[in-house]
């Protein structure tokens, strides 16, 4: 599948877009990835999951949870203890997949490693890039499932209608609220997506974290971690006029990594005491350990070693 398509020239050493990894025809249930209104069992879990979450993730929610778990002081624990923390989580949210997490963080890293062997800094965003999944355990404040997974959106202006499952903002409070309705809402032109609120979940309190603790990792893992859930923007377009000039580089790898991210999912399963080695080096290379919810990396080293070639790649 897309095979040739926006590849760059290797002997310029620029990174190679679509590396041989194989998107498969349908997700493990046998349905076609992504596909929210097909029958299924885990069909109408999936869209009450979405009922819930859209009516409660207002402008103000936001605010609260990000100060309260901006503060850091949940538990303590390392990385791969984080991981296997998510053994007994299954995403409600997610209608391709009914494994448990920690296989999820493996066959996105795995996949990612395959194609990318010299990229270790995307290997080790793979593995840790839904860790904030803690939120649902008891010792991170056991947070129902609506304010942890799920696809991500902007809080403070207009719901766009390419968010799954749209309909259900009409029960969200800020959806008849003229300060928070509108195309730009709270926020202005190109202002950055740094400086907008999304809906609160694992994936802007992984950022936290990270941020908090002045994560060695390169700004395009910080972005991916935070917005990886947006499928809005990165698979429908839409937001792009919030964006700035740094959103829109970082968005290139958003878009490589989140083929890894939703299509390694499947049955088949990783022999985790084979790969454990080598993620245990690579939380070793940087030093992480949670503190009191907190990712500390210590030793720099992680960057990204290809350069994008925008007119090459495809990208506009």
């Amino acid at each position: 599948v897309e095979a040739g398509v926006n590849k760059l020239d290797n002997a310029d050493n620029e990174l190679v877009l679509d590396g041989g990894f194989l998107v498969p025809q349908t997700n493990s249930f046998g349905h076609t990835f992504r596909d929210y209104h097909v029958e299924s069992e885990r069909q109408q879990g999936v869209e009450n999951f979405y009922r819930t979450n859209h009516i409660n993730q207002t402008y103000d929610f936001v605010k609260r949870m990000r100060t309260d778990y901006g503060k850091l002081n949940k538990m303590e624990m390392g990385i791969w203890e984080c991981c296997e923390l998510l053994n007994d989580v299954i995403d409600e949210s997610d209608p391709d997949l009914d494994e448990p997490q920690i296989e999820h963080l493996l066959q996105t890293a795995e996949a990612i490693r395959k194609d990318y062997p010299n990229e270790d800094w995307m290997h080790l965003t793979g593995l840790i890039h839904d860790l904030g999944k803690v939120l649902l355990h008891p010792g991170f404040g056991e947070l129902p499932q609506w304010a942890v997974v799920g696809d991500t959106f902007p809080v403070g202006c207009a719901f766009d209608k390419s968010i799954v499952h749209h309909k259900y903002f009409e029960e969200n409070p800020d959806y008849h609220n003229s300060d928070y309705n509108t195309k730009y809402g709270v926020y202005s032109e190109g202002c950055g997506l740094n400086n907008v609120m999304m809906s609160w979940g694992h994936d802007d309190y992984m950022y936290l974290v990270a941020k908090g603790n002045n994560t060695t990792l390169p700004p395009a893992a910080l972005f991916i971690i935070r917005y990886h859930s947006f499928y809005a923007l990165h698979k429908s377009g839409a937001y792009r006029h919030l964006m700035n000039e740094e959103d829109t580089e970082n968005l290139k790898w958003l878009q490589i990594f989140n083929k890894y991210d939703l299509y390694s999912k499947s049955k088949v399963r990783i022999d985790v005491e084979k790969v454990k080695p080598y993620y245990l080096s690579l939380i070793e290379k940087v030093g992480i350990t949670i503190l009191p919810g907190e990712v500390k990396m210590v030793n720099p080293g992680f960057s990204p070693s290809r350069q994008f070639n925008a007119s090459a790649s495809g990208f506009s």
